[in-house]
């Protein structure tokens, strides 16, 4: 691995970790789009799943107050679930379906009447956001529109929110990575050893430069923002997709 990619993967790493801190999910979709660009598929969805795994899961101590656990552990047994399914599959998609997977999702997960999802914090609306975010991830590689509209009705506020995804954030990408990790191995990576440690690190600076500003955000400006961001991030991808799949 070059210097220069590196570099372009430390900063990114930074980037979206500060990013996902403050608004819960935007970081993972940046930082998958930017992956699989300069990377195989495969490896982008490891490297991807280790440097979230890390962001998300240095985010629970901070926040272990905030977490709803019983809405993590319905998510977990729905994410099983998921994940018995797709290992009979053994599925890996291209750059193309990557790309236009993160690209058509935010405004999927917008057409999408917010009643006609099961709330994450009734019923067994947790199971059911842990099925379908677990698929998505194995598949495309990010489920955050989705999995952000399991919580918009909650009555989580924005510290619930942002921890107890960080929770099921989690459990998703340290899926992905187990997942992808099993397949690539049959064929070997070419990741180097030292670029998963680093990815590893920088996740919590920009957890750390995140902090405060969640901290002095309104709960009506956190939902404002975070839908105008990963629909900015939607449009950008959608295209990149597009020009992958007719441009190859």
């Amino acid at each position: 691995m070059s210097i220069g990619l590196a570099v372009f993967i430390g900063v990114i790493t930074v980037f979206t970790a500060f990013l996902t801190s403050i608004f819960g999910m935007a970081g993972g979709l940046v930082l998958m789009g930017a992956l699989v660009v300069v990377l195989p598929v495969p490896d982008a969805m490891i490297l991807h799943g280790v440097t979230q795994s890390a962001a998300n899961g240095t985010r629970i101590p901070m926040m272990w107050r905030f977490i709803s656990w019983r809405v993590t552990r319905q998510f977990a047994l729905g994410g099983a679930a998921s994940l018995l399914l797709m290992s009979l599959v053994l599925f890996v998609p291209d750059r193309g379906v990557v790309l236009l997977g993160i690209g058509v999702l935010p405004f999927l997960a917008l057409t999408i009447p917010a009643h006609l999802v099961p709330r994450v914090d009734r019923g067994s609306g947790a199971l059911w956001c842990g099925s379908s975010c677990m698929a998505l991830t194995l598949t495309a590689g990010v489920a955050g529109p989705l999995l952000d509209l399991f919580f918009v009705r909650s009555d989580l506020d924005r510290r619930e929110i942002v921890a107890t995804k960080a929770a099921c954030n989690t459990i998703l990408h340290l899926t992905k990575t187990a997942y992808f990790g099993a397949l690539v191995g049959l064929a070997g990576t070419s990741l180097p050893g030292w670029i998963l440690i680093m990815v590893v690190i920088l996740p919590v600076f920009g957890n750390w430069l995140a902090r405060p500003i969640l901290d002095r955000m309104h709960n009506d400006q956190f939902r404002s923002w975070t839908r105008l961001i990963v629909l900015g991030i939607g449009v950008v991808y959608l295209f990149q997709g597009l020009i992958y799949v007719f441009g190859s």
